[in-house]
């Protein structure tokens, strides 16, 4: 559930920084590009929660 939501939201948040960039530049918006920045996220939003911010039970 965690991954599953984890990726709305980096799809969500990818949509936004590309609409508004591509705005910003003047050039037409493409999907392409939303995909490809929303699975970067992913990675690292998985990356980070499972090993890199995990906190060590003792």
């Amino acid at each position: 559930m965690r991954i599953i939501v984890s990726a709305i939201w980096a799809f969500l948040l990818s949509f936004l920084v590309t609409y508004v960039l591509s705005n910003m530049a003047g050039e037409s918006f493409e999907i392409g590009s939303v995909l490809i920045l929303a699975v970067i996220f992913l990675v690292a939003i998985i990356a980070l929660g499972e090993g890199g911010l995990r906190q060590k039970s003792e």
